[in-house]
């Protein structure tokens, strides 16, 4: 195979003869200076930190779509999952990846359950967690979310660093706004990465505390244009991720999007390469190729380094995406799962007022953002009951227990911008209890009994239109063909806006995060109303 080679340890680009023997690279052989007529090779691309569940795929259908971008590797915290199924679910992920071309590493989660103030399926203790590290499809101590709990030394959370430790496999770490000692402190028992530092500020602090900085851009969650300015100043400091990524923003693209925009910008294209297909092989220990001889022969090849228009992507030695096409067989699935809870009615989601002039607790999201704001507001009172005040952008949220029978948690939230009807979702990090965003409460009661009747999904109802994309793994992921999953997704999505109003970029992704009780200022568990800030439970109303 005659190309252009982009060698990007020596910073140069050469045309070369490729020769491919048995999945490895067996030769490079030089032919003479860079020639513009030919293609380019550079080793593939690798996401540094994803949630696989979070694009509602399996890893199979995950693979067959992020190939097609150029991405050849994942690092891939299996945490959602193992909060439904436990170390089950992680062992679910790992087999159904080995099923296709791609090199998954998957991690033992660190925090699951992420907090004790909400019901999730299941507890990773930490000798679960010694267990998955002693495996060799364990790559990693996954996102060590309870930062609390390593500045105070909590024993469990102590004995799952210990683990890792003695596998001698990186620790990632999950620190957002951690600033100063506290960050130092927290660095210091071997948290190697940060995907969650939100200002230029935070992530260059920590990067002086040895740590490595994850540039996110998910289908949230994007802080590339706060962060990226690092790339020119620690180019073997920072990695691309996208944390979680729906399904329809995968088709649109993955890894290579960041380096297309990063290019644009006018920064350097080896610091950029080496961000986005060395670094986190280099920092993982990945059984992903590098374009070196000898090595596992995984490598794209583009138009030229300019357009960087993706077209081939080859793992060990398989051509596995050919011009926007992937080659990856379009596979069947196991349906592990864990939903046991019956339908509701909108009597269910009533929230009694204490008087007829009341003030509450509002979450305000933040489009882009995990973290919330909380406000103060006047409540609506209509029949002795708070309700959704549609004309102040003030919704109805609730959470319901999808593991066992109980009463509903309630609470209220401005920025969704819904104007009638209701969307729901068992994708609701980290428990993955049912979460519903609607402006009335039998529109609620509809959304959620939609995605109880499947045993998983994400639904929106409004007017005399339903509409269901099922979750049937875990309540978190389909195995239909990816492309068809995407479609459909991007249906809802688009009901989302159109028919119901939401101005959100990304209403359902925004929606899964207002449960994630780790994230502040305000959030909502199955238990009720939550003080992400002081770590606590707080009242709806004053």
């Amino acid at each position: 195979m005659r190309v252009n080679l982009i060698n990007i340890f020596d910073k140069n680009i050469h045309e070369v003869d490729l020769h491919i023997a048995e999945r490895r690279i067996a030769q490079i052989t030089m032919r003479g200076p860079e020639n513009a007529a030919l293609p380019y090779a550079l080793p593939g691309f690798t996401d540094a930190h994803v949630h696989i569940e979070s694009s509602m795929l399996t890893p199979a259908q995950f693979a067959k779509l992020a190939v097609v971008h150029g991405t050849v590797a994942t690092v891939s915290d299996p945490h959602e999952i193992a909060n439904v199924l436990g170390i089950d679910g992680v062992r679910f992920m790992v087999e159904d990846g080995k099923r296709v071309p791609f090199k998954f590493c998957f991690g033992a989660p660190s925090c699951v359950p992420a907090t004790v103030f909400e019901t999730a399926g299941a507890i990773v203790d930490a000798e679960q967690v010694g267990q998955l590290l002693a495996s060799d499809d364990i790559g990693y101590l996954a996102e060590v979310m309870n930062f609390p709990g390593v500045l105070n030394e909590d024993p469990d959370m102590m004995a799952k660093i210990a683990w890792a430790k003695h596998y001698s496999k990186v620790i990632d770490g999950h620190a957002p706004g951690l600033r100063g000692e506290a960050a130092k402190l927290y660095a210091s028992h071997g948290i190697s990465t940060d995907h969650e530092c939100f200002t230029y500020e935070e992530a260059r602090e920590k990067i002086d505390y040895g740590v490595k900085i994850l540039i996110r851009e998910g289908s949230a969650a994007r802080n590339f244009d706060a962060l990226i300015p690092l790339i020119a100043e620690f180019p073997d400091r920072i990695m691309f991720c996208s944390d979680d990524k729906h399904p329809d923003n995968l088709v649109e693209g993955h890894i290579n999007l960041l380096v297309k925009r990063a290019l644009a910008l006018g920064y350097g294209l080896w610091n950029i390469l080496r961000a986005a297909c060395i670094n986190p092989v280099e920092h993982y220990s990945l059984n992903a190729g590098l374009l070196r001889k000898n090595g596992p022969a995984d490598f794209i090849i583009i138009d030229n380094p300019s357009s960087f228009n993706i077209l081939e992507t080859w793992i060990d030695g398989e051509m596995v995406a050919s011009n926007g096409k992937s080659l990856i067989p379009d596979l069947r699935s196991d349906h592990p799962n864990q939903f046991d809870c019956a339908a509701k009615t909108g009597a269910d989601f009533q929230y009694p007022a204490k008087n007829s002039e009341v003030k509450i607790r509002v979450i305000e999201v933040l489009e882009g953002q995990l973290i919330t704001n909380e406000l103060i507001l006047p409540g609506k009172v209509e029949d002795g009951n708070i309700v959704a005040d549609v004309a102040n952008d003030i919704l109805k949220i609730v959470v319901v227990n999808r593991y066992t029978e109980s009463k509903p948690a309630v609470a209220f939230i401005r920025n969704f911008g819904l104007r009638t009807g209701a969307i729901a979702s068992s994708v609701a990090h980290d428990s993955h209890n049912i979460i519903c965003v609607g402006c009335d409460d039998e529109s609620i009661a509809r959304a959620v009994n939609l995605v109880i009747r499947e045993k998983g999904g994400v639904s929106a109802v409004g007017g005399n239109e339903e509409h269901l994309l099922a979750l049937p793994i875990a309540g978190l992921m389909t195995d239909i063909d990816g492309y068809k999953a995407a479609e459909r997704y991007t249906a809802i999505d688009r009901f989302t806006k159109e028919k119901l109003g939401s101005t959100l970029q990304s209403p359902f992704m925004s929606l899964s995060f207002m449960a994630l009780l780790v994230i502040p200022a305000l959030k909502l568990s199955d238990k009720g109303l939550f003080d992400g800030t002081n770590f606590k439970f707080t009242s709806l109303s004053l």
